[in-house]
């Protein structure tokens, strides 16, 4: 981000206007962004909430706003400059979904137009967002542009590109979350993904506990994970757990994942662990304070030196990373335990990642889809017989779940399914049919999660 393209402002529209430039000019990960950005403008607490508000909701509601925009603007929206566009889709953020006065929203908006864009631009956003402001609240924009039930309806209503809103359509349809599942599920589905979600922490085993890290202010236990912890206020970075490394930022359905790995029962000896796809290190992390508990070590596989450098810093000496490809021999057939955290589109982390949902294309499944097999066949060549592979994604997509398990089981002949709904802990509802765990934002409140337990037989 350029000197010249940041908002000189800094104030909170001024650091969310700096996230929308970051994400949509830089290519930038918001949640990797915004820490940056807050630490920046040193805002307090209650204004860093807002302006995290202000750039979250409008990357959610992205795909609503350009059209209701599309309807206030005499031109098409990608003639606009782009500056103009992310401050006028942030106004309408405020004007429809947030309770700002419309004045203080309109004003706030042609002053920040006017600094990042040009006097011009500015009289254009004031006539714009008025335009907005008398077409009424979401309700009345949602009535006037997608009133019907058909997936384009519901994928505007929501702000969900269509072809995720079928993904997901599928992917309840083919293993609802429970027997009474129905079509109200997916509109809960799409509506936990523009939900807010508080941090979840992990206390990492070896190093504290959740009791202890529940202790801390504004720390409040979790629902399913017996290592973690809902931050209800303040920031991660700000809490001194976090900052020394004996608690970190981790969804509670990657941490059940972990946990269900480290659950499972492996025929003889259980020394080896290894994570083939280990980067950004949150499970590897976990992983390796279980392991140190029962005598066993981790190698840690990740391709990419500094993420590397991440899944480094979260584990001790006694553990092993290898800066390498996953899908080379670098421990065949002698791992206990194997974890293939696939890369995959993120559909099910939509929730966290605002900006993925507009990023994500059907193109990138099929670039996936072999990478996601390669690793899961490596998964099983790593392991012993006797020795278990966890196949997980962050994705509810069938492309990258059922149908790349199937394939790779297929083509070896060599690994049994295990219930994985049996490994995690009791009174956990809504996991459905099995023998693969499934965990969805809207059932469990966590992101939605995909996990397969494989054992390999000789």
């Amino acid at each position: 981000m350029t000197a010249r393209s940041r908002s000189r402002r800094t104030a909170p529209r001024g650091a969310a206007y700096d996230l929308l430039h970051a994400v949509h000019v830089d290519d930038a990960y918001a949640n990797i962004a915004m820490a940056q950005i807050l630490a920046g403008a040193r805002l307090d607490q209650r204004d860093a909430a807002l302006a995290t508000e202000l750039a979250y909701g409008t990357l959610r509601g992205q795909g609503l706003y350009d059209a209701i925009l599309s309807t206030c603007v005499n031109r098409p929206l990608d003639r606009l400059d782009g500056r103009l566009l992310d401050v006028l889709r942030m106004g309408t953020h405020q004007l429809v979904a947030m309770r700002v006065p419309p004045h203080a929203a309109v004003a706030e908006s042609v002053a920040l137009a006017r600094d990042v864009a040009g006097e011009g631009p500015a009289k254009l956003a004031n006539a714009v967002l008025r335009r907005v402001d008398e077409g009424g609240d979401l309700a009345a924009w949602v009535e006037r542009l997608a009133p019907g039930d058909s997936v384009e309806d519901l994928a505007l209503a929501t702000s969900h590109p269509a072809w995720i809103v079928r993904a997901l359509s599928q992917a309840l349809s083919a293993h609802p979350p429970s027997p009474r599942a129905d079509d109200a599920s997916l509109r809960a589905l799409l509506d936990a993904d523009n939900a807010p979600a508080r941090p979840t922490l992990v206390a990492r085993p070896g190093r504290m506990d959740a009791t202890t890290l529940c202790q801390t202010p504004g720390v409040a236990p979790a629902r399913w994970s017996p290592y973690a912890a809902i931050l209800q206020q303040g920031r991660p970075e700000d809490l001194a757990p976090v900052r020394d490394g004996r608690a970190a930022i981790q969804d509670e359905g990657s941490q059940l994942v972990a946990l269900a790995l480290a659950a499972v029962d492996v025929d003889g000896r259980d020394e080896t662990w290894v994570d083939l796809c280990a980067g950004p290190g949150g499970k590897a992390a976990l992983l390796a304070g279980l392991a140190e508990q029962r005598g066993s070590r981790v190698v840690a596989v990740e391709p990419h030196r500094h993420r590397a450098e991440l899944v480094r810093r979260g584990m001790s000496d006694r553990h092993e990373v290898i800066i390498g490809d996953g899908r080379e021999a670098i421990v065949a057939g002698r791992a206990d335990r194997v974890l293939v955290d696939a890369p995959c589109t993120g559909l099910g982390a939509l929730r966290r990642r605002p900006e993925a949902r507009w990023r994500r294309t059907p193109a990138d499944l099929a670039a996936l889809g072999p990478l996601q097999r390669e690793l899961l066949s490596a998964g099983a060549e790593a392991v012993r017989p006797g020795g278990v592979v966890a196949y997980a994604t962050c994705s509810p997509h069938l492309a990258e779940t059922d149908l790349v398990v199937d394939d790779v089981m297929r083509s070896r002949g060599d690994l049994d399914w295990i219930d994985a709904r049996s490994f995690v802990p009791a009174g956990i509802p809504g996991l459905g049919e099995g023998p693969a765990l499934r965990l969805w934002p809207h059932v469990h409140g966590t992101d939605g999660m995909y996990l397969a337990l494989l054992r390999r037989h000789a």
